[in-house]
């Protein structure tokens, strides 16, 4: 058997999310049977992060095993040949048994993207969130701070989270704009339910003035969900890049279209 690695890209708008559901189309089963077209055999998809319904991927990561031999350029085409418009493999590679797309992986990154102006734009529909009001980043960006480091992070997990700890380290939270656009960068080792989304509802209410910076502070000291600023809508969230040590040798980035306004290189990790 060979352990196979893919990029993933997709626009996650039509999808149930990444797991597969009874009756609902989903991220996982929609790859398998793409991949088991190919293998020409049963194929089972394992992730860097399970993520939820209406959210996209920028460098989703998957390993599968598998008996059947093919060129890296065959698994490639041929994925993408049955694949929908909306989701693509954006690399194919071979790696050791002991790679995991899950357990391997150092840290991961989402991005979740905001248009911040008065009218909609056709081009960002279902992919980023439009919020009219003028939003004041500096604001947000002071309460990120609160949130960086190692901590509980009860306060920020949706109810059905059934994660063991709630504790996370969080690498890094930034909140950049260009122009109309506003990105939030969260790093860290790993997620718990809901958790970008409920952090980005925070910092919405600190720009849009409805919060002190400080209630960050206040948020991640209670340790509680409720009372809490609503959760923001998945449309705007990215799986932007899975981070891994550089001896597996995957690539560091699967965008075909760069944001380089907001992107500048990062590395964790050996």
């Amino acid at each position: 058997m060979r352990r196979i690695a893919v990029g993933i890209e997709y626009d996650g708008s039509h999808y149930s999310g990444w797991q597969v559901q009874h009756g609902a189309p989903s991220l996982q089963a929609t790859l398998e049977d793409a991949l088991a077209r190919v293998a020409d055999a049963p194929v089972a998809l394992i992730c860097a992060g399970r993520t939820d319904a209406g959210v996209h991927a920028r460098a989703q990561v998957g390993h599968f095993d598998t008996a059947a031999v093919r060129a890296t350029r065959a698994w490639l085409l041929g994925a993408n040949t049955y694949l929908p418009g909306d989701v693509s493999v954006s690399w194919v590679r071979g790696v050791p048994g002991h790679f995991h797309a899950r357990y391997s992986a150092l840290a991961r990154t989402y991005r979740y993207l905001i248009l911040n102006r008065a009218s909609r734009s056709a081009l960002s529909h279902r992919r980023a969130l439009l919020v009219h009001q003028r939003l004041d980043e500096a604001a947000m960006a002071q309460g990120a701070q609160w949130l960086h480091g190692e901590h509980d992070f009860s306060a920020f997990r949706a109810a059905e989270c059934q994660a063991r700890s709630p504790v996370r380290a969080l690498h890094a939270l930034t909140v950049r704009r260009a122009g109309d656009w506003i990105a939030i960068d969260v790093t860290a080792n790993a997620f718990l339910h809901h958790m970008v989304r409920n952090i980005v509802g925070l910092l919405l209410a600190i720009g849009l003035g409805k919060a002190p910076p400080e209630r960050a502070q206040a948020r991640l000291a209670s340790r509680a969900r409720t009372p809490g600023e609503p959760t923001a809508a998945a449309h705007g969230l990215y799986l932007w890049r899975v981070h891994y040590p550089a001896a597996f040798g995957l690539p560091a980035d699967s965008a075909m279209i760069g944001t380089p306004s907001f992107d500048a290189p990062s590395r964790i990790g050996p």
